[in-house]
């Protein structure tokens, strides 16, 4: 790899460090959010020979996030799991979810992020694409790996989903009588 190949690799690493960090916490990552993220761009990195050129980069590398959060989470809970059989009265430290609360201030948000873990691991990652990360349908759909129709059905029902956890009540329809 040339230098400027190197250089222009750099400059998509500071560009989408803070995306990618905001990813991983906001899916579940918490003090692994570093590692998984640090993770994301060498397992990118290694897999730019097969990135289509033309297709937007954020959904992308998104994606690849997204599978290393989930490795890193699925991880915890084997190690949690492993440490229960050996010490059954093991309690986490209180204050285990500390890197969520840093990264996300206010009481709304709080709660909009218990409500959010509270879902299915698949509801919680096409809202968090969709309104935490902004991304389109369609930079949703392939960062999830999933149809467009697909990411547009997934999100109406998290949103039915996340409005049950929270006590809200579903908005009303209008009709144009």
């Amino acid at each position: 790899m040339s230098a400027g190949e190197r250089e222009a690799y750099r400059v998509l690493v500071d560009r989408y460090s803070a995306l990618a960090h905001r990813t991983a916490v906001l899916l579940g990552a918490g003090s692994d959010a570093d590692d998984v993220v640090q993770e994301a761009f060498v397992k990118a990195f290694q897999a730019l020979p097969r990135f289509r050129a033309g297709e937007p980069f954020r959904p992308w590398l998104v994606r690849i996030v997204v599978n290393e959060t989930h490795n890193a989470r699925r991880g915890r809970r084997r190690a949690r799991l492993t440490l229960e059989r050996a010490a059954p009265r093991y309690d986490p430290p209180v204050g285990a979810d500390e890197p969520v609360e840093r990264a996300l201030s206010g009481e709304r948000r709080a709660v909009l992020l218990a409500g959010l873990a509270a879902l299915r691991s698949v509801d919680r990652e096409v809202l968090t694409c969709r309104y935490l990360l902004d991304l389109s349908e369609a930079e949703t759909a392939s960062a999830l790996s999933m149809p467009r129709g697909t990411v547009k059905s997934r999100t109406a029902r998290a949103l039915d989903r996340l409005r049950a956890v929270l006590g809200e009540p579903a908005p009303v329809e209008v009709s144009d009588a």
